[in-house]
């Protein structure tokens, strides 16, 4: 369950070298190269069955359906059954219920009847399929191995602390009656829209983020805002990623590159990582390696692992 404890959404990725993609028909489940795609993203759900811990994980695709274990065979004659998109009416029932089973760096996905979801390969119909089964053969034990790669940071909400309203003129308690209208200003960056990613220094990022501090500033008093707003996004092995969602953030304090490093393998919960811009003119991944900006200005960036396809092309130290 480690492999999962910070994460909101995942990407899985097969032996194959293929993503667990939620088919554009909303029902099937199969695999697929593109990682970058939102079919091959997962968001993750805790399930509890009373106590403190979680008792399994359910996975709902981008279109609202929970990746299910059905009774249906995958083909006659066969033991593997199809794994599905479904939705869940109520309280969910065992077939969208997976529990985790770490092997190394890796997990095996298994249902409430001792089934692990399998990543086929061969000939048509298996190529690309999906079904849950228990490997017999040696051959295809490690079909049921997953790298978990997490796409986005489940933030853990303060504990014990409680929020001051955010004091407002005169007239404007006249107007609104309350104290309470208006939420804190880091509460405003967290749901505001995020750049996209075109570089370290990139204009629209700054633009959007000096839009983001206007709208603060006419809400609320002017105050100074320390550090800098850091946006980044989880690479997969080839490097891509979907602009479409939206940067994971935070508000950085520190001055240099290592303390950045640092600060984000505490965010997405790696060691193994390199951090990266975009570069704006080839549109193509280049580790961070010089100092970091001056005054404090935004930066988008985009965080792959070091053993990645994509890290292997870097120039030395970090590429082979």
């Amino acid at each position: 369950m480690e492999l999962f404890q910070r994460a909101k959404a995942v990407r899985l990725k097969s032996r194959h070298d293929k993503y667990l993609f939620a088919d554009e028909d909303e029902t099937h489940v199969i695999q697929d190269r593109n990682g970058a795609s939102p079919n091959a993203r997962w968001h993750v759900e805790a399930v509890y069955h009373g106590g403190a811990e979680p008792h399994g994980l359910r996975f709902k695709s981008r279109y609202g359906r929970y990746l299910t274990a059905s009774n249906e065979p995958f083909l006659m004659g066969v033991t593997g059954r199809k794994v599905l998109q479904t939705t869940v009416s109520g309280r969910a029932d065992s077939s969208v219920e997976w529990e985790p089973v770490r092997d190394g760096f890796q997990v095996r996905l298994k249902t409430r009847y001792g089934n692990f979801l399998r990543a086929n390969g061969g000939l048509p119909p298996w190529r690309n399929s999906v079904t849950h089964d228990v490997p017999h053969r040696s051959s295809t034990q490690d079909w049921v191995l997953w790298d978990v790669e997490i796409v986005e940071i489940a933030t853990p909400k303060p504990t014990g602390s409680v929020e001051k309203p955010v004091p407002m003129a005169e007239d404007q308690r006249r107007q609104n009656g309350s104290l309470h209208r208006h939420d804190p200003p880091t509460d405003h960056r967290r749901t505001g829209s995020m750049p996209v990613n075109h570089g370290a220094n990139g204009a629209e990022g700054n633009a959007k983020f000096s839009k983001l501090e206007s709208l603060d500033s006419i809400s609320m008093p002017v105050h100074k805002v320390e550090g800098r707003q850091i946006y980044y996004r989880i690479a997969d092995d080839n490097g891509n990623f979907d602009e479409a969602f939206e940067a994971q953030h935070f508000i950085f304090n520190g001055t240099s590159l290592d303390e950045l490093t640092e600060k984000l393998r505490e965010e997405v919960g790696r060691d193994d990582i390199i951090i990266c811009t975009m570069n704006s003119i080839t549109n193509k991944l280049m580790p961070l390696r010089l100092q970091l900006p001056p005054n404090n200005a935004a930066m988008n960036i985009v965080i792959v692992e070091e053993s990645s396809k994509v890290a292997k092309t870097f120039p030395s130290p970090f590429g082979s």
